[in-house]
């Protein structure tokens, strides 16, 4: 069973065992309602049931079933939260991606057809989403997620083909 993080627990809220929550996924009033099962990431993973859940300002601040007091959520301040791969949706455009899918890609060239490394990390930006791609022996790459750069995602061979914008 694989597991995908949907967010981070980052501290409590009160004395009723709410917890704030950093959401990590596109889909945060879905993932956190009501009902929904999340995993809590470490060393022995803990499934729990979400008991309530509200957004408050660029957090969402959620209770778990059977664990509503400070003292017994305290201990998952720092954890992820996770999801179980039967829990994630398909998504409705064809050019639309999981951060999961993404990050490990072989990043080539589209002109020259030269590998340039391997996205590492995905940041979320106000304006689009920017690829971090870890370089062998040189510092990383950052390339904007927008049609003018990203030209082609070729998921079953592992790659995405680029064009590098020119530096100014």
């Amino acid at each position: 069973m694989s597991l995908f993080k949907v967010g981070s627990i980052v501290n409590t809220h009160g004395i009723r065992g709410e917890v704030r929550v950093v959401p990590i996924t596109d889909f945060p009033e879905e993932r956190f309602q009501v009902g929904e099962q999340l995993v809590i990431d470490g060393k022995q993973p803990l499934t729990v049931e979400i008991a309530t859940a509200r957004p408050h300002k660029q957090f969402y601040l959620l209770s778990f079933k059977d664990m509503q007091d400070i003292n017994l959520v305290e201990q998952y301040k720092g954890r992820d939260l996770m999801v179980d791969e039967t829990q994630i949706e398909a998504l409705a455009d064809e050019d639309a991606y999981y951060y999961h899918d993404i990050i490990g890609l072989e990043v080539i060239d589209q002109a020259t057809g030269d590998h340039l490394g391997k996205v590492s990390e995905i940041l979320e930006l106000p304006a689009n989403d920017v690829w971090v791609v870890k370089r062998p022996s040189t510092e990383d790459l950052l390339l904007p997620n927008i049609k003018q750069v990203v030209e082609k995602v070729d998921l079953e061979n592992g790659q995405v083909f680029v064009n590098q914008l020119e530096e100014i």
